[in-house]
């Protein structure tokens, strides 16, 4: 399914909620022996909408009228919304051995020897 958000983004207050630069992510996933790629599985629909917004994702078809429960994609904020949490589960490994771009997820290791 697919809706058009674009009346609803047009009037929500911009989240400015800065994305973590590329360079900074490249530069910090050199020189470790092991990388591990992860990208998050339907990270969006994961997170719950806060209920007083649940009615703006409203939408309509000929059964009836439905709204999103979780954050689909397709609104303004919802990139912004989900690296803070990202940023906020993963702050104690982010920069050290872990790197997050909005759902796509880095491990960094620096030995390829198990334990």
């Amino acid at each position: 399914m697919c809706i058009d958000y674009t009346d609803l983004n047009k009037v929500c207050p911009k989240d400015a909620y800065p994305l973590p630069s590329i360079d900074r992510l490249v530069d910090g996933a050199s020189g470790h022996a092991l990388l591990s790629f992860l990208d998050a599985y339907s990270s969006y629909n994961q997170i719950m909408m806060y209920p007083p917004d649940k009615e703006n994702t409203t939408f309509i078809t000929d059964q009836a009228n439905f709204c999103y429960r979780v954050m689909p994609f397709g609104l303004k904020n919802a990139r912004a919304t989900y690296q803070r949490l990202m940023d906020k589960v993963f702050h104690q490994q982010i920069g050290k051995n872990m790197e997050v771009y909005v759902d796509d997820m880095v491990v960094k290791t620096t030995s390829t020897k198990s334990t």
